[in-house]
């Protein structure tokens, strides 16, 4: 559709927001740039991933676990790295591990995944020449 570049944010409810912040600020390195309030209250505290492009994260969420990987609704975050080897290293050297290894997918990019405190999963994705993707937005700048 025109008019729409990019996504915007991922909003993500958190169980522990201290739990929470120490994994994407602390381990994954996202700066903090603002918090919301309503009625008061800390409601909503906005990540950095790029300059355009943020992580909300909402306090309260309910529940032990984020839901399933089967289940309706928002699936994972993927974040695209220029060097997903760089990523993992500095991620297991932050102590977090990786829940599925790194693999080539069925788009013929080099993927990795974790997983947030709460349980939301995190693709980690580097973009092949060869990928299915990159092919594509070859095709449409032919067309």
């Amino acid at each position: 559709m025109k008019g729409i570049k990019s996504i915007g944010h991922v909003a993500i409810r958190v169980k522990d927001i201290q739990r929470s912040l120490d994994f994407y600020v602390n381990k994954l390195g996202f700066a903090e740039m603002f918090r919301l309030e309503r009625d008061g209250k800390l409601w909503i505290i906005y990540l950095r991933i790029t300059d355009t492009q943020y992580l909300e994260l909402f306090l309260d969420a309910e529940g032990d676990r984020a839901p399933g990987e089967m289940a309706i609704g928002l699936n994972h975050v993927c974040l695209e790295c220029d060097d997903i080897d760089l990523v993992i290293q500095q991620i297991t050297d932050q102590g977090i591990s990786l829940f599925r290894p790194k693999k080539v997918g069925a788009d013929h990019n080099t993927q990795a995944w974790v997983e947030d405190p709460d349980g939301n999963r995190i693709e980690l994705m580097q973009i092949a020449p060869d990928a299915m993707q990159t092919a594509a937005i070859r095709r449409l700048a032919t067309t």
